[in-house]
């Protein structure tokens, strides 16, 4: 696989070389900047349950209006820009959450934070798919790395967000989520650069140059193709559903649990982020090496173990397993697109947008039902339960060794 891969760049015209490094940089820049806004969401969970008066419930459904506006776009999305390539819709799309970010300054209704929540989720939804594709037309054949630059800069976003809500937003109240919409008017302007750089390299080269030939997989009937898609699939279910455990309710368990004041809560959470985005960067990195089977079955299957002693650890233990969780499960996803977009070769807008999408569906349907969970068992209770989500890992044993083929 390393001799194949190694060959790719040399059949990259030499602009798109010079190109690759500053234009992963600013993707991952701006996948910084989209999903530190996006964390805002979450973030500020304890402050609007207070000044609402909302249940868990409708906090998950807080959730769900974001996630589920992402996931079923972002198909659509892929497909059509699969067809039709647009180099300006990620600049474009970031207005959508600027537009939200606005509004749920402003908003002093539950229907109000709902709009909101969607329309950041609108956002996102053309934001990841062609981003994704752009990542990939400039990674010079090392696609791992690629995809891990790209999502390491939306996890360190994710894990900024809290720590601006705690020390920023909170103290000053909801207002101050307006002071955030000059973050998505930085992002529309480097996305709009990217945008100049993505148009000019489709002039020369109509035909999609996202899957080279030394890449494609042999064959594979349709029905197979299928179901391994269905077992990625899976992967992602058992990743992000306990994911969104963290980002949805993690502070509400350390200060249910543990006492804590509600800057040291997201503190905690910004250190589950902090090290799912150095588990992601890895991640990408050890998938071109080692294959993404290997890196499948290592970062889900074996953060099982740390995932079951997580509810019954004291404070400071707590705090080393997220760490080890955080770091292990982020590895997956880079691994598990990569392994997709040479499943299906030339069909980066589609992969990504399903995958992508589904991630954000399944983040929000399991936030949902978490939030139904905690209102009747309590919130302790649905960290026992998602602990043996990363069993589904043992599903990555019917996925061919595509290296091989």
């Amino acid at each position: 696989m390393r001799t194949t891969e190694a060959a790719i760049p040399a059949a990259v015209p030499p602009a798109a070389q010079t190109a690759v490094f500053p234009i992963l940089v600013s993707l991952g820049f701006c996948h910084l900047l989209n999903d530190l806004m996006q964390s805002l969401i979450p973030a500020l969970y304890p402050m609007l349950k207070a000044d609402l008066h909302l249940d868990f419930a409708q906090i998950g459904m807080i959730t769900l209006a974001f996630q589920l506006t992402a996931s079923l776009l972002q198909p659509t999305v892929g497909v059509y820009t699969d067809r039709k390539p647009q180099p300006y819709s990620l600049a474009i799309g970031m207005c959508s959450t600027l537009i939200g970010l606005v509004l749920l300054s402003m908003s002093h209704s539950y229907a109000m934070v709902l709009l909101a929540a969607a329309l950041v989720g609108t956002g996102s939804a053309v934001f990841h798919p062609e981003a994704s594709r752009v990542a990939r037309l400039a990674s010079g054949g090392r696609y791992g790395v690629a995809q891990s630059i790209f999502q390491v800069g939306g996890n360190l976003g994710s894990a900024t967000g809290p720590l601006l809500a705690a020390f920023i937003v909170l103290p000053r109240g909801q207002g101050a989520i307006a002071w955030v919409s000059l973050v998505a008017l930085l992002a529309i302007a480097v996305l709009t650069r990217v945008g100049m750089w993505y148009a000019a390299r489709l002039r020369p080269s109509p035909a999609s140059p996202t899957a080279p030939r030394a890449t494609q997989v042999a064959h594979m009937p349709r029905v197979r193709t299928i179901f391994f898609v269905f077992v990625l699939m899976l992967l992602v279910f058992s990743k992000n559903v306990y994911s969104a455990s963290f980002t949805s309710f993690f502070a509400f368990y350390l200060i249910e649990r543990f006492q804590l004041p509600i800057q040291a809560a997201q503190v905690q959470l910004f250190i589950f982020m902090a090290a799912v985005a150095v588990g992601t960067l890895a991640g990408g990195a050890l998938t071109d090496r080692i294959g993404r089977r290997p890196m499948i079955w290592i970062s889900i299957l074996g953060a099982l173990p740390f995932t079951l002693a997580l509810p019954y650890a004291n404070l400071f233990w707590t705090a080393v397993l997220t760490i080890i969780i955080g770091l292990l499960m982020a590895a997956a996803f880079p691994a598990i697109l990569v392994y997709a977009h040479e499943l299906v070769p030339g069909r980066v807008g589609l992969i990504s947008g399903m995958f992508f999408g589904f991630a954000f569906g399944l983040g929000g349907l399991g936030a949902a039902a978490m939030g139904y969970i905690a209102d009747a068992h309590g919130i302790a209770f649905v960290y026992q339960l998602c602990s043996y989500l990363p069993a589904i890992g043992l599903v990555a044993w019917f996925l061919p060794k595509l290296e091989a083929r």
